[in-house]
């Protein structure tokens, strides 16, 4: 049970209704972090045009996916780890293994340097508030990311940050099309 309000289409504000109604074309349901941002037409944009935004990183959608698979794990996001895994399985086609190491929090375990890399780099922005090591930094752009991908991987983070936090403190519940992908803390 939310302990915020789960909105519908019918009971949103009528500012947020027009977003709903695109994100329910796009996806065929209402997702339930849409419903609970939607009290808040501010955080409802904030997502949504930081959403569009990520999608223009330079960082590529598997790439993206890892970012936000970091952050939701790390912060303990619920609902945001489903979500993520659902879009990393049909749509990135994540390997599955590497997928198992990000829900797991296993980030050394990842076979795949680059990812690796970044889940790494990614778990250290998140835990120093982006005051990472000289050796994290250059471990990133060992594995051939630069500066740019830096940034992004903050914006990500930031973009995470904003579900991640409206979801745990809401107590989302799971939409039923991502009960499949539901992932509990290790």
């Amino acid at each position: 049970m939310s302990r915020l309000t789960l909105h519908t289409l019918d009971s949103a504000p009528e500012v947020v209704k027009p977003a709903l109604e695109k994100a329910v074309r796009g996806s065929g349901f209402l997702s339930n972090l849409l419903a609970v941002l939607a009290s808040s037409p501010v955080a409802l944009q904030a997502y949504q045009d930081m959403s569009a935004l990520n999608a223009t990183a330079s960082l590529s959608l598997i790439e993206r996916e890892v970012v936000q698979l970091v952050a939701g794990t790390t912060h303990g996001c619920r609902f945001c780890v489903a979500g993520h895994t659902a879009i990393a399985t049909n749509k990135a086609k994540l390997d599955p293994e590497i997928l198992a190491a990000l829900r797991a929090r296993g980030f050394e375990q990842i076979q795949d340097e680059r990812l690796q890399a970044l889940a790494l780099f990614t778990k250290a922005v998140i835990d120093t508030r982006g005051q990472v090591s000289d050796q994290a930094l250059q471990d990133f752009r060992d594995a051939g990311y630069g500066d740019q991908q830096a940034l992004e991987v903050i914006a990500g983070v930031g973009l995470a940050t904003i579900c991640n936090f409206a979801n745990n403190l809401a107590r989302t519940p799971l939409n039923s099309q991502l009960e499949a992908y539901a992932w509990e803390a290790p």
